[in-house]
C-alpha cells in the first residue's frame, strides 16, 4: 500500500517537473528573438483566424512553430489580433508580434496628391495605388479635394480618402476665407477657389503665387478679362489635365471656361489648388501689376502697364520663348 502511494507520488512529482520544463522550454520559445534575419512585411486580411495568421508567420520566417503561436495567442489575455499590414523587425520575439497585432500597429502608408491635379486625375492615381481597395468611379467635382500627404493603411477605402481629401478642403478654405484680405472683389469661398486654381496652373514658382493673384484680383477689380492660358487649356481639355500646347485658334474657344473670350471668373475650378494657392488668393502680395510674362528662367516678368508689359513680351521672344503671356 504504502510502495503504491510512494510510486503515485513520485509520478506525480516527475510529471510537474516536466511539465514545468516544458511550460519553462515554451516561454523561452515565446519570448527569446525569433528566427527573422531582415525585416519582413505580412498581411493579415481581415477575417482572418488565428491559425491563418500563425501560418502567415511562420512562412514569412517571422516564428518558426505556428502551435506555440496560436497557444500563446489562445492563452495570454489580450484584445483580438487585427488585420492589416505588419512591418516586423529582425529577430522580432514571439511575444513582441503578438503584441503588434493586438495594438494594431500596422504600416503607415502616404500617399502625395500634388497640387494643380483635376479631380479626375486625383482619382486615377488612387485606382492605381494598389494597397487601397474599392474603385472610385466618378470624380469628384473639380476643386474639391485638397491636394497634400495623406496617411493610410492598407486596405484602406479609396472612397475614405476621397471623403478625407473633400473634408480637408472645406475645412482649409473655410479658415482662409475666414482670415482673407479686406476689399477682395470675390464675392464667396467658391470663387476664391475658382482663382486659387488658376493661380495654381500658371506658375510653379512658390514666391510668386501672391504677386500672380495680384494680377488676376487687379484685373477682376477693373473689369479687364483675366486672359489665363490655363483656363483656355481646361476649356480644351477638360478633365483630362493632358494634351498638346495650345494653339493660337485655341483662345477663340468658345467655352466660358474661356477667359480669353468669357469676363470674369470662369463658372467653375480648373482643378485643385493646394492651401498656399488659395492662401495667396486670399492674402495677395500688394501691387498694382496688370500683366506678366515667362522671363526665361522658369519665373514671370511683371509690368503695371501694357507698354512695359509689351518690352518684357519683346525680350521673352528674343530669347526664343513661345508667347505665354497674360
Amino acid at each position: 500500500m504504502h510502495r503504491n502511494v510512494r510510486i503515485v507520488g513520485a509520478t506525480v512529482i516527475v510529471a510537474a517537473v516536466l511539465a514545468a520544463v516544458g511550460f519553462l522550454s515554451l516561454y523561452q520559445l515565446y519570448v527569446r528573438p525569433g528566427p527573422l534575419r531582415t525585416e519582413a512585411t505580412v498581411i493579415v486580411a481581415k477575417g482572418a483566424n488565428v491559425a491563418d495568421i500563425s501560418t502567415a508567420l511562420q512562412r514569412a520566417r517571422v516564428v518558426l512553430s505556428p502551435l506555440t503561436f496560436r497557444a500563446a495567442a489562445r492563452l495570454r489575455p489580450g484584445s483580438p489580433l487585427r488585420a492589416g499590414e505588419y512591418r516586423f523587425p529582425p529577430h522580432v520575439s514571439m511575444r513582441q508580434a503578438l503584441a503588434m497585432l493586438r495594438s494594431g500597429e500596422t504600416v503607415v502608408r502616404r500617399l502625395t496628391v500634388p497640387e494643380g491635379m483635376t479631380s479626375r486625375q486625383v482619382v486615377a492615381l488612387l485606382n492605381e495605388t494598389e494597397s487601397l481597395v474599392g474603385e472610385v468611379v466618378a470624380p469628384p467635382v473639380e476643386g474639391a479635394l485638397l491636394p497634400a500627404t495623406y496617411d493610410y493603411s492598407w486596405g484602406d477605402s479609396r472612397s475614405e480618402l476621397i471623403r478625407r481629401m473633400s473634408s480637408a478642403m472645406s475645412a482649409v478654405l473655410d479658415e482662409l476665407w475666414t482670415a482673407r484680405d479686406p476689399g477682395l472683389p470675390l464675392a464667396s469661398p467658391r470663387e476664391a477657389l475658382i482663382l486659387a486654381s488658376i493661380v495654381e496652373k500658371e506658375t510653379a514658382v512658390p514666391e510668386e503665387r501672391s504677386r500672380v493673384a495680384a494680377v488676376f484680383l487687379n484685373r477682376l477689380r477693373l473689369g479687364m478679362r483675366l486672359q489665363a492660358d490655363p483656363t483656355v487649356a481646361y476649356a480644351v481639355y477638360g478633365g483630362s489635365g493632358q494634351g498638346p500646347p495650345l494653339r493660337s485658334i485655341d483662345l477663340q474657344n468658345p467655352s466660358p471656361y474661356n477667359t480669353y473670350v468669357a469676363n470674369g471668373l470662369p463658372p467653375g475650378p480648373i482643378a485643385n489648388p493646394g492651401r498656399a494657392a488659395l492662401l495667396a488668393v486670399l492674402q495677395p502680395a500688394s501691387s498694382e501689376d496688370l500683366f506678366f510674362v515667362a522671363n526665361g528662367t522658369g519665373g514671370h516678368a511683371f509690368a503695371r502697364t501694357l507698354d512695359e508689359h509689351n518690352r518684357n513680351v519683346a525680350r521673352w521672344r528674343r530669347q526664343g520663348g513661345r508667347l505665354d503671356a497674360e
